[in-house]
């Protein structure tokens, strides 16, 4: 697994906390960046950049919860771990309520954040994959015509070719035709290829 796919953006107003962060993750090979607050996260963060987000709770300014509230009025994904001293069950609770990939309590082990933070990581790169492939599907199910997507259709229905060529008033021959056209626009080999690709098609 290579970690350099993300960067942990760390935040925490305690400059020294900061510094012994990206020291511990920069010799285990991981990429980060800190920040001093949440706000001036929020506002040099980009959705584009790859990563997960390890922050404090308790911070002048926004807190670590209030961070996670922005990042959902956003429509913002990336995966949030909270890293605090000041931790209880209710705001443990309403953390993990409202998506926090994990919470952590300082002090905390060192191999334990390493692996929260790579899973979190490793989340954020599966979701950033299968984005990439809802983008992709969707590109080329914008190459059907009408009647493409009207066959289509039918046959994720389990319609089969002659059932298809009656609804539509066609010959079963031009069901062919069209199958074989939406095989190759959707670059599919199989009938359950095509099949699955339907659901993307609305």
């Amino acid at each position: 697994m290579n970690d350099q796919d993300g960067t942990v953006f760390l935040i925490d107003d305690d400059p020294g906390v900061r510094d012994a962060l990206a020291l511990l993750l920069s010799l285990k090979g991981m990429s980060t960046q800190p920040f001093a607050t949440a706000d001036s996260f929020i506002e040099a963060y980009r959705p584009e950049r790859a990563g997960c987000v390890l922050t404090d709770l308790r911070m002048p300014g926004m807190t670590g919860l209030e961070l996670q509230a922005a990042l959902a009025a956003r429509h913002i994904e990336v995966p949030l771990v909270v890293l605090t001293a000041h931790g209880d069950v209710p705001t443990a609770r309403a953390a993990l309520k409202n998506g926090a990939f994990d919470f952590l309590e300082k002090p905390v082990d060192d191999a334990q954040l390493v692996e929260v933070l790579r899973n979190a990581l490793r989340a954020d790169r599966e979701r950033r994959t299968a984005s990439s492939s809802r983008s992709a599907a969707d590109a080329r199910l914008a190459r059907l015509t009408a009647r493409e997507r009207e066959i289509l259709a039918l046959l994720a229905a389990g319609h089969q070719n002659r059932e298809i060529a009656t609804q539509l008033e066609i010959s079963p021959r031009t069901v062919e035709v069209h199958k074989a056209r939406i095989m190759e626009k959707l670059d599919c080999h199989s009938l359950a290829e095509l099949i699955r690709m339907n659901p993307a098609a609305g």
